[in-house]
């Protein structure tokens, strides 16, 4: 087995060993949390589903993006929330039971509405896209909702067992993502630097500092709920990106590099904001009570 064949599996390997994790932590009602408050569901489609991909129609035209910026921006603002987000979400404050609620939540509504917007803003853009639900489907399925239910089922049936294994599961998962990404990064090193012009650049910074702005206003008077709304509109899950673009587009190689640079990119733009929200936690921690 050559490398290039060995990478999406150890991927969706790592990937799913967070998941699993994830789903160890998860209590019951956690997944239905959103469910359980219309409104900030509503709020929070709104600003990862609705006024991002609106952004990415705008910086378009702003910025004068070559088209495969263009729907790499745009496969980015219709993916669901990124597996390992949450546990990065409460590290900054977030609260854990939002976070996976949105996961669980964006997941499921991305599988119709991520093939239905990018058909219809590529179709705005002059092209003619077909995105497969199918493929987005059996994506998330992979990398959301497997791992988590059977995460889930262990709490439940497992319970000791989970509580030991989930923190060196999430561990071990997250240095074999790192371990993989890098080879990723090097086979598409030079793709990437020819797709990091100025333009390509800024367009993505602008992308994901609206996200974080749209999501911590619209995230309601919960600061903890800022910090997820925040992180999750801002961060979007590559792996459904990447399985949009190679089963839908032609210049796939071209697509995959613009979503990697936006991966480094996205790294330096929201550790300001991370350790922000981390100060903010510290801070109401220290305050006295009144």
């Amino acid at each position: 087995m050559s490398l290039a064949q060995l990478i999406p599996i150890l991927l969706q390997i790592s990937i799913s060993a967070v998941v699993l994790a994830l789903g160890m932590r998860t209590a019951p009602g956690d997944a239905t949390h959103l469910l359980r408050r219309p409104a900030q569901l509503v709020r929070s489609l709104l600003a990862m589903l609705v006024v991002m991909p609106l952004f990415v129609v705008a910086a378009a035209a702003v910025f004068d993006l070559r088209p495969d910026v263009e729907i790499a921006l745009l496969l980015l603002a219709v993916s669901p929330v990124p597996p390992v987000l949450p546990g990065k979400q409460t590290k900054a404050g977030g609260d854990f039971s939002y976070a996976i609620s949105l996961l669980a939540t964006s997941a499921t509504v991305a599988i119709v509405t991520a093939p239905l917007t990018v058909q219809g803003v590529a179709a705005a853009f002059g092209r003619i896209v077909q995105v497969p639900i199918p493929v987005v489907g059996l994506t998330i399925a992979k990398t959301v909702f497997a791992p988590l239910l059977l995460g889930v089922a262990l709490r439940r049936w497992l319970p000791r067992f989970a509580s030991r294994a989930a923190a060196p599961l999430s561990v071990g998962g997250l240095i074999l993502l790192v371990l993989v990404f890098i080879p990723m990064i090097a086979a598409s090193w030079h793709a990437i630097v020819a797709q990091a012009t100025d333009r390509s650049v800024l367009a993505i910074a602008a992308f994901i500092v609206t996200g974080l702005g749209v999501g911590h206003v619209l995230g309601g008077p919960d600061e903890d709920d800022r910090t997820v709304l925040g992180l999750s509109t801002a961060c979007r899950h590559p792996g459904v990106a990447l399985a949009i673009a190679g089963a839908a587009l032609p210049e796939q190689r071209v697509v995959t590099a613009v979503v990697l640079l936006s991966l480094l990119v996205g790294a330096l733009v929201t550790g300001p904001y991370v350790k922000w929200r981390k100060r903010a936690v510290a801070s109401a921690a220290a305050a006295p009570v009144r």
